[in-house]
C-alpha cells in the first residue's frame, strides 16, 4: 500500500492505528539529491537513530546529511569522521546551535537538539588496554543515543587480572542489563567477563596487536572460540554495532521489567 491507501485503510477501520503507524515507517526515508537516503523513521521503528558513517564522505555531503537528519529527528551519531574534517564538523554544530557529545580517542560524535531522556536500560562498557578506548567509546555514544545509562572502565585487561573484580562488583552493583567488552590482541578479557558475569556479555574485537594475527584477526578466532557459554561476538571494531545490541538488550529488560 502506498501513503494515500494507508490512510484510507485507517479511515474505513480496514487496518488499526497501530498497523497504520508500522506501514509509514516504512516511509520513513528522506533522499539528499543523488548521495544519501536517510531512513528517518529507524529510531521510532528500531530504537536506533540514524548513524553516518563519516569515513568515505565529503565534507560538505556529511554536513548536508547531519542537517536533513536533524530536521526529522532529535539526534544523530557520526562515526569515523576523518581527522582532518572533525573540528570542521564540531564547529559546523557550533555554528547551528546542535548540541554534541563527544567521545575519547575517538573521532565519532553524538549531535542532538534536545537533551536525551535517560528512559532506557543500564549497560556496562569495558575496555582491555588504553588502545582500545576509542573503540569503547563509540559503544558508549550509541548506548546514550538510544537513551540508555552507561557505565565505563577502561584499561582493566587481563595483563593484570585483578583489575576487573572491582569493575564488575560496581557493574553488579549498578545492576548493569548487558555488558561489552572491547579487547585487542589475543582478546581473552571477553571470555573472563563472560565467564563471571550473570547477565548478557558482547565482545568486541579490536584491531589491535601485531605479528600472527594482527588486526584483531586473533582477538575475533579467540572470541569466537570462547569456552564460556553466552557470549555474543561483533565484528572487528564494530563498537557502534556492539552498542546498538547493547542498548537494545538493555531497554527490553527495563521495559519487561515495568510489566
Amino acid at each position: 500500500m502506498n501513503v494515500e491507501q494507508i490512510f484510507q485503510s485507517l479511515q474505513k477501520g480496514k487496518i488499526s492505528p497501530s498497523r497504520a503507524k508500522k506501514l509509514l515507517s516504512l516511509y520513513s526515508i528522506e533522499k539528499i539529491g543523488n548521495i544519501a537516503q536517510i531512513d528517518t523513521g529507524r529510531k521510532n521503528r528500531k530504537g536506533i537513530p540514524e548513524v553516518i558513517f563519516a569515513e568515505k564522505k565529503q565534507l560538505s555531503d556529511l554536513k548536508k546529511i547531519i542537517t536533513k537528519s536533524l530536521s526529522k529527528n532529535n539526534e544523530v551519531l557520526v562515526s569515523r569522521i576523518k581527522q582532518k574534517d572533525y573540528p570542521k564538523v564540531l564547529e559546523f554544530s557550533r555554528k547551528n546551535k546542535y548540541k554534541m557529545k563527544k567521545g575519547k580517542n575517538t573521532t565519532a560524535v553524538l549531535i542532538h537538539k534536545k537533551n536525551i531522556k535517560k528512559t532506557g536500560g543500564k549497560v556496562g562498557i569495558i575496555a582491555a588496554g588504553t588502545s582500545d578506548i576509542g573503540i569503547a567509546e563509540e559503544a558508549r555514544l550509541v548506548c546514550e543515543s538510544m537513551n540508555c545509562d552507561s557505565i565505563s572502565s577502561y584499561d582493566v585487561g587481563i595483563a593484570g587480572l585483578h583489575r576487573i573484580f572491582p569493575v564488575l562488583k560496581q557493574f553488579v552493583e549498578a545492576e548493569v542489563d548487558v555488558i561489552v567488552v572491547v579487547a585487542g590482541m589475543e582478546g581473552a578479557l571477553a571470555s573472563v567477563v563472560s565467564s563471571i558475569a550473570d547477565v548478557p556479555v558482547i565482545g568486541v574485537p579490536a584491531s589491535i596487536g601485531y605479528g600472527y594475527g594482527e588486526k584483531g584477526v586473533a582477538a575475533l578466532a579467540s572470541m569466537l572460540q570462547s569456552c564460556s557459554l553466552g557470549l555474543t561476538v561483533v565484528n572487528i571494531d564494530n563498537g557502534v554495532g556492539a552498542g546498538a545490541a547493547a542498548a537494545n538488550i538493555a531497554s527490553r529488560i527495563k521495559n519487561n521489567s515495568r510489566c
